[in-house]
């Protein structure tokens, strides 16, 4: 029989808060409102609290457990994933990270011309005494500055930028709607494939809807705030400023953790 070493007393007593594998690149499905799933590649980070009278986890039982568990990745999976590595690594507490790029197909808004849109999404989870899922989308977005619309006679300047949205709730909030809500908040959409009619109409939409950042922040959290199936949101816009050098920055938070 082989020794278990990692299985072995460690008399240092210093307890590890997070031990395990991390960037695994790894094949999963994922809900798609339209079209329920959608397989995707992610790349995922594992960890379990490890006691101070262990000297090691076992590195292979993370692994075991994601292969088990690839073809679904939802908020039940991932509470059953986080409780599996619990009990199978004897752990008081568990992390699972997960960060994919989901694809939705947009139209352009004169041409209707289809293509693929990809957002940056992820879950983030814990469970220890209690249980902890955190769901967020990173939504590309256009702004026209207000102040240099206001003050310059022959146009404004734009950027783009990038909102992300994270939630906490009690009913499923789909990533969809998480990335409807970031477009909408911003001077306009960022679309994958515009024509010549689309870049007019794109150009002049957001040339009369000029937000701040700050704008955008807000406008995000008017909506996010009516949802009663969420009981806290972070959100954070960053423009990447196309005149400055220096990206303009907002951040609210809001809830119970």
């Amino acid at each position: 029989m082989l020794a278990d070493v990692q299985s072995r007393e460690d008399k240092r007593n210093i307890r590890i808060d997070k031990v395990g594998v991390k960037d695994v690149k790894y094949p999963i499905t994922v809900l798609d409102r339209k079209r329920k799933f959608q397989s995707t590649i992610a790349d995922i980070n594992m960890y379990v609290l490890l006691s101070s009278q262990f000297k090691g986890t076992h590195m292979s039982r993370f692994m075991e457990i994601l292969n088990e568990n690839r073809y679904a990745v939802d908020i039940k999976k991932v509470r059953f994933i986080l409780h599996e590595m619990r009990e199978r690594l004897n752990a008081e507490e568990s992390h699972v990270e997960i960060r994919f790029p989901y694809f939705l197909e947009k139209e352009a808004p004169v041409t209707k011309a289809k293509s693929l849109a990809c957002y940056k999404c992820g879950i983030e989870a814990f469970s220890g005494k209690k249980d902890d899922i955190t769901v967020f989308a990173q939504v590309p977005v256009s702004s026209v500055c207000p102040c240099s619309k206001e003050i310059s006679l022959r146009g404004a300047h734009n950027q783009r930028g990038m909102v992300t949205i994270k939630v906490r709730f009690n009913e499923l909030v789909w990533l969809e709607e998480l990335i409807e809500i970031g477009e909408k908040s911003g001077s306009s959409p960022v679309y994958p494939l515009l024509k010549r009619e689309d870049e007019k109409f794109v150009t002049e939409y957001a040339y009369d809807h000029p937000y701040f950042v700050e704008d955008i922040a807000r406008n995000v959290t008017q909506v996010l705030d009516k949802d009663n199936r969420i009981f806290w949101y972070s959100v954070e816009v960053e423009n990447f400023e196309s005149i400055h050098n220096h990206n303009a920055y907002a951040y609210i938070e809001r809830g119970l953790k």
